[in-house]
């Protein structure tokens, strides 16, 4: 028997291979993985607009689009916490970082009618949609507040913004055209009141390449509707286009004389004048104030109102008011006025060494006055009723001066024409009323009481005479001849008596149908 013991060796553990029922799941994870990773790389950022109303939009459904072409979609719509705006939650498409910069725009596109201009109409079958454009800025957004409307004019079109401002905005709205010689330049894009509410900001687009027309005395104006005038060369009908007559429009201008000036920078501000002739009016040098009161009605008679020299406009009716002079207790009228002496055509020169440009127009006023020159007013419309300040030389009248102490100096006046003719209907009555009618006819009747007295006595002659002379005698028939004639005349007279008495006014009209 053998005393050998049995000797123990550590036998390594044999590995355990990996069961195939594990292979799948893990590869499922694997690729699940993969293409979650993948969906997240494809997909684009996540954004939100923020707009008053989700009219017409619905998530899941409502697209975002770029020049026609989807780049994203609405997947939520809620109200913000303070119920006053709607958020909606979008999914960009991929590769659109780019789009979202600070000043990118989005709005909501619907059927719109602007101005000239009609847009989204294809959205009545198709149905809203978000519109955006794309900004210029180096930063990014996630975050942006819708526009209430599209913008008019595209980022990437051509031309320039200029401001204008106008103290009445008219039919004046965003897209309302923008006119160049007649022709269809631009549009209106904005517009707002100032902060004191006595004019409104209008910010209007000029297509290239009519912008670089735009100079520093360019002159803009309202241009909606007809314009229509009525001078000595006959009826002058003006319009841009039958679209201005419609929804109105702007036009503008360069004077033709005058220096040749550079193209005016993007902003420039201009003044917005109500028409042409306002537009293309010399501006006032150094006007002079003056006052002028009338004790006659200044019906028709307006602010900017002309005032004219023999014709010819030398300013304008800053004001018209009404005053009642406590001592006589008279109605009176007293107007404003501006005048500007140089469009008189005065220039002075050469003046003298210590006398300045407002002694010489004094003394110009001066003598003007003492030479007659008086105010008036004239009628400047027959069918308008409007009217006008004319200055003018009148002879006859009453020696006059101005005040110079006074603020302003009042410059004498005349009556106008329609009450120089009533004054002088008022003189016929006056001289009417002191003719003596009842005299006159009294007079008239006893001259035909007398006529009949001498006709009596002149047949009682006849008779006595007759028996003097034959009755074939030429001096028979003379007598004869001359009492036919008196009681022609006493029949006339009679008749003349009548005739006065029922109608008195012959004494200064004369009978109706005579010649004057």
């Amino acid at each position: 028997m053998s005393d050998r013991v049995p000797e123990s060796r550590s036998v390594p553990k044999r590995k355990t291979r990996l069961s195939l029922v594990w292979v799948v799941p893990i590869i499922a994870a694997v690729v699940g993985l993969w293409v979650t990773v993948a969906r997240i790389l494809s997909e684009g950022p996540k954004i939100e607009i923020v707009m008053k109303t989700a009219e017409g939009l619905e998530a899941g459904k409502t697209k975002l689009r770029y020049n026609g072409v989807d780049v994203g979609e609405v997947t939520a719509i809620r109200l913000s916490d303070d119920h006053a705006s709607v958020i909606a939650t979008a999914q960009m498409a991929p590769h659109t970082e780019g789009f979202l910069l600070e000043d990118t725009h989005f709005w909501v596109v619907r059927p719109r009618i602007s101005g000239a201009n009609v847009s989204g109409l294809g959205t009545l079958i198709s149905g809203a949609y978000i519109g955006m454009e794309i900004g210029q800025s180096k930063q990014t957004r996630r975050e942006f507040q819708a526009l209430a409307e599209p913008p008019v004019i595209a980022s990437d079109v051509p031309g320039r913004y200029f401001e204008l401002e106008s103290p009445d905005l008219g039919s004046l709205e965003s897209g309302t055209p923008i006119f160049f010689r007649r022709l269809q330049v631009g549009q209106v894009t904005a517009y707002e009141l100032s902060k004191d509410g006595q004019s409104f900001a209008i910010k209007v687009f000029v297509n290239a390449p009519y912008d670089q027309y735009v100079t520093a005395n360019t002159r803009f104006w309202h241009a909606g509707g007809i314009d229509v005038s009525l001078s000595a060369n006959g009826l002058s009908v003006q319009t841009q286009s039958f679209l201005s007559i419609l929804i109105g429009g702007i036009a503008f201008e360069t004077p033709a004389t005058g220096p040749v000036l550079p193209a005016a920078e993007t902003g420039t501000h201009f003044d917005l004048f109500s028409n042409r002739a306002n537009a293309f009016k010399p501006a006032a040098h150094d006007p002079q104030t003056y006052v002028v009161i009338f004790r006659e009605s200044v019906r028709g008679l307006d602010v900017g109102a002309p005032v004219e020299f023999r014709g010819i406009p030398i300013g304008e009716v800053t004001n018209v008011t009404a005053r009642v002079d406590a001592r006589t207790l008279t109605f009176l009228a007293p107007v404003t006025i501006r005048l500007d002496p140089q469009r008189l055509g005065v220039q002075v020169s050469g003046l003298a060494q210590g006398q300045d440009l407002e002694t010489v127009r004094r003394a110009l006023i001066d003598s003007l006055v003492a030479h007659g020159v008086r105010a008036q007013l004239q009628s400047g419309n027959l069918l308008t009723g409007s009217r006008l300040i004319s200055l003018d030389f009148y002879a006859n009248t009453p020696p006059a001066h101005v005040d110079w102490s006074a603020s302003p100096p009042e410059l004498p006046t005349i009556p106008g024409q329609l009450e120089a003719i009533e004054t002088q209907i008022a003189s016929i009555i006056r001289k009417l009323d002191a003719v003596p009618i009842k005299g006159v006819v009294d007079d008239l009747r006893k001259a035909i009481v007398q006529a009949d007295g001498t006709l009596a006595s002149a047949q009682g002659a006849l008779d006595n005479a007759g028996n003097l002379v034959g009755p074939s005698s030429p001096l028979s028939a003379q007598m004869e001849s001359t009492m036919q004639e008196l009681s022609r005349a006493a029949q006339s007279l009679r008749v003349l008596a009548d005739y006065l008495e029922r109608h008195p006014e012959a004494l200064i009209r004369g009978k109706p149908g005579e010649a004057k």
